[in-house]
């Protein structure tokens, strides 16, 4: 495949040829289609009926389930995304086999052959899911860091916007249909192949574990260290932050909600103020939820019924959350508030110590000790969040 270039300067001209060719590529209503949200369960669902008939002999039935489950979650709750792509016009007549050992040099430029000729409807399909193939495949021999780097460079070439959650569905999506077709040529006499499958497998759960599209609160008192915590858990992971401070200011300076600040359970933060600044926040998370973003936010959660409201849109929009209530001493929360530079926060020490001593149960939330080293809470935050499921 390289003849001699470096890899990275090869996967660059791929990615240039491939999003030259998906660039032309036919689009039409009847391949639009391809890209529905039915369609693209329907094609999961074909080639995971299909494993089952191996079930046990050569992958694990348990595998299979449980990769069924985070699909379905992931299609159920991301209709927006998939209408999106459709608009946008991602869904082409693509290559849908691109494997590293059918890329070839031609005249100095990649040739990509073997495109799915056998059923013209595989063909049609959203051109990240194209790309993933060969991210896909390029893992499987052992160089997922290639993988990752030919498909960020297919994005940049292409201009495709699809959120990391969609890559790595389609990755999965790519593994599975490996999957199949090494458990066909097991069933061909041809054992080595159950091991490739096998792998296969592995490497479609771990990118369904990282496309699962989570819902975190980060909760606590003020100067318990929350908004840190919320920042560093999405640097990580590549969620997207809503703060409670930032939405209640961009309320108030258009006039939605009135009030002086820094008096608790009045004016700015009156009742009827907080359940507004918290709805809010929850509609701007709806919308990136659907659209396959995984959201952190951050307030103080200390409401149960706003958190309650928090795990009904989890669960409207078949997203897992994760609940983290951040605790520091009030010492500590003082010296933090008075410590603060800017910022939209109108948080005193005095209304964190009243917070503080009204602190209701919050059993589902995981307890983050804030007081440590940043590194420390935040990544014991990243281990919780990546077990949810």
């Amino acid at each position: 495949m390289t003849a001699g270039l470096p890899v990275e300067g090869a996967l660059d001209a791929i990615a240039e040829v491939l999003a030259r060719f998906h660039q032309r590529a036919q689009r039409n209503r009847c391949i639009d289609t391809q890209g529905e949200v039915g369609a693209v369960a329907r094609r999961w669902h074909e080639n995971l009926a299909e494993l089952r008939h191996h079930a046990d002999k050569v992958v694990s039935g348990d595998v299979i389930r449980r990769i069924e489950h985070m699909v379905d979650e992931f299609v159920s709750g991301r209709e927006v995304l998939f209408a999106g792509r459709i608009k946008e016009g991602c869904i082409v007549d693509g290559h849908a086999d691109l494997l590293a050992d059918d890329i070839f040099l031609v005249d100095g430029e990649p040739a990509l052959l073997d495109c799915l000729e056998f059923e013209d409807e595989l063909r049609y399909l959203d051109r990240i899911d194209d790309a993933a193939f060969l991210a896909m495949d390029l893992e499987f021999l052992g160089r997922k860091d290639l993988g990752d780097y030919f498909l960020a460079g297919y994005a940049v070439r292409s201009g495709d916007t699809a959120p990391a959650s969609l890559r790595d569905f389609y990755i999965a999506y790519r593994a599975v249909v490996r999957a199949k077709v090494e458990c066909v040529r097991f069933s061909q006499g041809k054992p080595e192949a159950a091991a490739d499958a096998v792998r296969h497998l592995i490497i479609a759960t771990q990118h369904l574990q990282h496309a699962t599209v989570r819902l975190a609160l980060v909760g606590g008192n003020p100067g318990t260290g929350k908004s840190t915590l919320a920042r560093g858990v999405a640097e990580l992971v590549g969620a997207q932050v809503i703060s409670t401070d930032d939405v209640r200011r961009r309320l108030r300076d258009c006039g939605v909600i009135t009030g002086e600040p820094g008096v608790l359970d009045s004016g700015l933060y009156s009742r009827a103020n907080v359940v507004a600044v918290y709805q809010e926040a929850l509609r701007k998370a709806r919308l990136l939820l659907g659209s396959g973003h995984s959201v952190i936010l951050d307030g103080t959660w200390g409401d149960p019924q706003m958190r309650a409201c928090a795990r009904r849109l989890a669960a409207d929009t078949h997203s897992a959350i994760v609940e983290f209530r951040c605790s520091a001493t009030v010492d500590v929360m003082a010296d933090r508030i008075v410590a603060r530079a800017g910022g939209n926060s109108d948080a005193t020490a005095e209304i964190a110590a009243a917070l503080a001593a009204r602190q209701a149960d919050w059993d589902t939330g995981h307890r983050i000790d804030t007081a440590g080293p940043r590194e420390r809470s935040v990544g014991q935050a990243y281990h919780i969040w990546r077990s949810a499921i």
